[in-house]
C-alpha cells in the first residue's frame, strides 16, 4: 500500500477503534467497486483503499466521486488514492520513468525531468499524468506557454484532473491574467472541494481584480 495512503488509513483506524468500528477487508475489484457507493462509510473506505492499492489511471473517475463524500476521512483517503491511480499507466516502464522524472524535478534537474517526461509521453501518449508532470516541470522552468500547452493535453485525456486545472490557475497568475486564473481555480475546486487553499487564493484574486477595476474608473 502506498505510504501516505497507509498512514491515512492507520490514523483512521486509530480514531475508529475505540468505537469498535472495523474496516472490512476487500479482496476483489468487484467488491471494491460495489463498496464505493455503500451507505456504510467503512465499506467506502475499504473500497477506496483497494483501488488506491491496485487501480490504474482509468479508475480515477470512480475515486473522484468520493472527493465529495459526506465523510471527511473518506474524502481524504480518496484524494490520496486518486493521485495514486493517476500515476499508474499500466505500463511498468512508463511508470518507472514517471517516478524517475518526479525525482529529477524535485531535485531541481528540470531539463532532465522534462526529457524523462517526454519519454513517458512518447511511450504512452494517452497517459494524462505524463503530460501533467511535464506541464509542472515547464512551469517550474518558467516556460508558461509550454506548460499551458501540456495542460491542454492533460484536459483532453482527463478533464477531471484538478491538479492540472489548478495548474492553469497558477500559470495565469504568473501571466497576470487574474480573471482566467479565478476561472480555472474554481473549476479545480468544483472537482475537488477539499482544496481549501485554493478557496483562499480565489478570494485574494477576486479582491485584486476588484482593486484593479477601481483604479481604472
Amino acid at each position: 500500500m502506498p505510504q501516505v495512503l497507509a498512514l491515512l488509513l492507520a490514523a483512521f483506524l486509530a480514531l475508529t477503534a475505540s468505537a469498535q468500528q472495523v474496516i472490512p477487508e476487500i479482496m476483489t475489484r468487484g467488491a471494491a467497486l460495489e463498496a464505493l457507493d455503500h451507505a456504510d462509510f467503512r465499506r467506502r473506505v475499504a473500497g477506496i483503499v483497494y483501488l488506491g492499492r491496485t487501480g490504474l489511471a482509468a479508475d480515477g473517475p470512480l475515486l473522484v466521486k468520493r472527493l465529495s463524500d459526506p465523510d471527511p476521512y473518506v474524502r481524504e483517503l480518496a484524494e490520496e488514492a486518486v493521485w495514486r491511480v493517476w500515476s499508474r499507466s499500466g505500463d511498468a516502464e512508463a511508470d518507472r520513468l514517471l517516478a524517475a522524472g518526479v525525482e529529477q524535478m524535485e531535485s531541481g534537474l528540470l531539463m532532465r525531468a522534462i526529457e524523462t517526461f517526454t519519454s513517458v509521453i512518447e511511450r504512452k501518449p494517452d497517459f494524462a499524468e505524463g503530460w501533467n508532470k511535464r506541464a509542472t516541470a515547464w512551469f517550474l522552468a518558467g516556460e508558461m506557454r509550454r506548460s499551458l500547452a501540456d495542460c491542454d493535453e492533460v484536459m483532453k485525456r482527463n478533464p477531471q484532473h484538478f491538479g492540472a486545472l489548478s495548474g492553469y490557475g497558477q500559470i495565469y497568475v504568473r501571466l497576470e491574467q487574474y480573471e482566467k486564473a479565478i476561472e480555472y481555480f474554481k473549476r479545480a475546486l468544483a472537482v475537488n472541494p477539499n482544496m481549501t487553499g485554493v478557496s483562499t487564493v480565489i478570494r485574494r484574486l477576486e479582491e485584486l481584480v476588484r482593486e484593479k477595476r477601481r483604479r481604472t474608473i
